[in-house]
């Protein structure tokens, strides 16, 4: 395990600094898919063709870059046409139909890209060996892993159509509900049917938006 780190800074910034973090990430994944958590920061810094210190000085640590590719894993299914859907849900017309139709393409996105699901296996076998990175990804907010759905659900707060006096809690919920069980079955080495899945994701998204009703909903044009 390398314990080497630099001193905490503020991160590179700009457009070439985020290319050279992108690339840092996608070579740490695939490296960390392939030797585990063991894997050496040279290894990286060679996979991504940058220098030892350059990873450093974007996350400080082996543990915080490990962090930040679980994070991206977990964000992958958040993008392009997804993030807009997610952004214009709080002027949806009919908020039950935009939510499940977001739900559903988020949770196909999640079961299509197998780094999702391998990145978080990879992270059970190797937590017992390795007890700081859970504390590290527990540091991490959820709203920082999908700000799309957390500006989103604050949206919906601000314009009245929910009423959620903990966001941390809803996200937490909503990931819960959509994604969880995907990911318990994939431990298993199987995966819900699609039509049990649209079924789950439509009572999810009734029990959510029923829980987090406000005591008067602002005009939804439906549910």
């Amino acid at each position: 395990m390398d314990h080497e780190a630099a001193p905490v800074k503020q991160p590179p910034s700009g457009a070439r600094a985020e290319q050279k973090r992108a690339a840092i990430i996608t070579a740490a994944r695939e490296t960390f898919l392939k030797e585990g958590f063991s894997a050496g920061i040279d290894l990286i810094a060679t996979n991504a063709g940058v220098s030892k210190v350059t990873i450093y000085n974007h996350f400080g640590s082996k543990e915080a870059l490990f962090t930040a590719v679980i994070a991206d894993a977990l964000d992958a299914p958040l993008g392009g046409s997804l993030v807009a859907a997610i952004d214009q849900l709080a002027d949806a017309d009919d908020l039950h139909k935009a939510l499940t139709d977001a739900a559903q393409a988020w949770v196909k996105g999640v079961r299509d890209n197998s780094d999702v699901l391998a990145m978080r296996n990879l992270v059970t076998r190797e937590l017992h060996r390795f007890p700081d990175l859970g504390a590290a990804w527990q540091n991490q907010a959820p709203g920082r892993h999908h700000p799309a759905v957390a500006g989103a659900l604050q949206k919906l707060v601000d314009k009245g159509r929910l009423a959620i006096p903990d966001l941390e809690v809803a996200i937490i919920q909503l990931y819960s509900l959509m994604l969880y069980p995907h990911l318990v079955f994939s431990a298993y080495g199987t995966e819900l049917d699609s039509d049990l899945s649209d079924r789950l994701i439509s009572h999810d998204v009734e029990m959510f938006l029923h829980y987090y009703a406000p005591t008067d909903p602002a005009p939804d044009g439906g549910h």
